[in-house]
């Protein structure tokens, strides 16, 4: 079959490499695509956002299945419009979207369904969103309520820093995303990336993972889109596991489908587990990244059977197969990041890498011309290697690392640290 898939990051390399692994697929077509995607499959100068361009460009191209990357497209509605023109497509609607494009939504979903999470308040205007955080007091948590790309959510440990991200967010520096403000009581204990596919009735967890978000060594620093990742997450135990199913992935979902807006995708939950009850953080409506690349490692060719079941609404006939194996991302992001960075600086060395199921360097922010890749982004590569157990992984994605010659880049040192010896 012909396949589309949407969006230019390490996750859309990483769903290649894994759609590619899988005969079913005959030609792949990522749009846009980036430096490392354009050497397994061809990319197109596509914007993803456009529903209609990429209604005609499926058409065109003869496309009978569209993977849906990064969640801007979702909220803008692309998925109705594919299902609309008749093309299977992987990704929620817009309507469905709302479990990201809105923290307000999500916590609304909990309410009515009585899904455990964080207690919060929603706030329009300044002034009473700072007269609530002097009552609460911190640590506290601050979120802009719609898509700010992983870094609209401020963990501020001060009264002080969570009043200026009130500011910030109402003056504007996450755009549209701020008009709306979200506060939390900040939750204490272990972090877990949990991953389903439902297809609006069956719902199937595909893996776990745990991601790095704070920019520096030992969790310091502003949060970022994510600095590196390891699957699976120890503390998500069977226990557990079966706990967040019953008590708040299957409520959201039987909640949504009550509403009419079922849910047909891969839904993200960022939990945090404390004397072994999870909370639900927040929702996602793709897959993460970095935890994509982890999974996609792992999982293989039978990602494509997957996303397809999902997709076509069999997911009561699928299980999913796991080796008794771990995967480990680490990020490496142009200095500077998550504020300003410079942009074309050259990265040597990645041709001379593994490209095997245990090791891969997927790109996310490159270039590629005349043979040259340049970084283009902020968070640039992801080097990505499996092992028997989590510290070979990790010995092998810091091998990676090591090769690759790129003095303007950086990364933490220390990803998988919670769940190895010191």
């Amino acid at each position: 079959m012909n396949i589309l898939i949407l969006g230019s990051g390490g996750r859309e390399h990483a769903l290649a490499w894994a759609v590619l692994q899988n005969p079913k697929c005959d030609k792949l077509i990522v749009a846009p695509g980036n430096g490392g995607i354009g050497q397994i499959a061809e990319c197109a100068a596509l914007d993803p956002e456009d529903a209609g361009a990429v209604v005609d460009f499926c058409a065109e191209e003869a496309i009978d299945f569209v993977i849906i990357g990064p969640e801007a497209p979702l909220a803008a509605g692309v998925a109705d419009a594919l299902r609309d023109a008749g093309i299977l497509t992987f990704g929620p609607s817009k309507a469905a979207a709302a479990l990201e494009a809105s923290k307000a939504f999500t916590k609304e979903i909990c309410d009515a369904c009585d899904a455990p999470t964080a207690a919060y308040a929603r706030f329009t205007e300044a002034g009473s969103a700072k007269d609530y955080i002097r009552q609460q007091g911190a640590p506290i948590v601050v979120k802009a309520d719609g898509l700010a790309a992983g870094k609209g959510v401020i963990v501020a440990m001060d009264e002080a820093e969570a009043i200026a991200a009130i500011d910030d967010m109402f003056g504007g520096s996450f755009g549209g995303a701020g008009a709306e403000v979200v506060i939390e009581e900040f939750l204490e204990g272990e972090e877990a990336s949990f991953f389903v596919l439902s297809d609006g009735k069956t719902v199937l967890p595909i893996g776990t993972a745990q991601d790095h978000k704070r920019v520096g060594d030992g969790d310091t620093g502003p949060n970022t889109g994510g600095m590196g990742a390891y699957s699976p997450a120890p503390v998500m135990t069977d226990a557990i596991t079966m706990k967040t199913m019953k008590e708040i992935i299957e409520p959201s979902m039987a909640e949504m489908a009550r509403r009419g807006t079922p849910f047909q995708g891969v839904l993200f939950a960022g939990l945090m587990i404390k004397d072994g009850q999870p909370k639900l953080i927040e929702y996602n409506v793709r897959f993460g990244d970095p935890e994509c690349q982890c999974l996609m490692l792992r999982l293989g060719a039978q990602a494509l059977d997957l996303l397809l079941a999902a997709s076509e609404g069999r997911l009561d006939e699928m299980q999913v197969t796991w080796a008794d194996d771990h995967a480990m991302t680490v990020v490496m992001a142009a200095d500077g990041y998550p504020g300003s960075y410079e942009k074309g600086s050259i990265i040597k060395g990645l041709d001379d890498l593994p490209e095997t199921s245990y090791e891969m360097c997927f790109h996310a922010g490159t270039k590629r011309e005349a043979g040259v890749v340049t970084a283009v982004g902020g968070r640039v590569l992801a080097l990505t290697a499996r092992g028997e157990s989590l510290q070979e992984a990790r010995d092998k994605a810091y091998a990676l690392v090591g090769r690759v010659d790129w003095p303007e880049g950086f990364n933490r040192t220390d990803i998988g640290r919670r769940a190895l010896p010191d």
